[in-house]
């Protein structure tokens, strides 16, 4: 029903900037909420910033508050994430994630995910 496809990872130094986007496509999008959620080599997944697609209100991972923005845009069913003042704790491969349409859901879909490196 929903595709995800992220883009704008790569290698940037530390103290640098990132934008990643992430496309949603398919018969319908009428997600409740969109997220990004990253992975670091042999570490858990962890929640980074979270958006309601409707009113806009963002959560934010304390690790991260203060340094990325996390945005969508309603006409093109995109969601973005601003990241800011990167540390090389920040390398991870980092997921779009989209709830269903009602608030009760959970992230039932997700992107293939695009690799964010920070070098020191």
């Amino acid at each position: 029903q929903v595709q995800l496809v992220e883009s704008g990872g790569g290698l940037v130094q530390a103290g640098g900037s990132l934008r990643l986007s992430c496309a949603a496509s398919g018969r319908t999008f009428r997600s409740y909420r969109m997220g990004w959620i990253r992975q670091a080599p042999g570490k858990e997944r962890d929640f980074v910033a979270a958006i309601s697609w409707n009113d806009g209100i963002s959560y934010y991972a304390d690790s991260v508050k203060g340094r990325f923005t996390i945005s969508r845009d309603k006409s093109k069913n995109t969601m973005f994430l601003e990241m800011n003042s990167l540390k090389p704790e920040d390398t991870a491969v980092y997921y779009c994630a989209a709830s269903g349409a009602g608030p009760t859901t959970g992230y039932g879909y997700w992107g293939q995910g695009t690799q964010v490196t920070v070098s020191s």
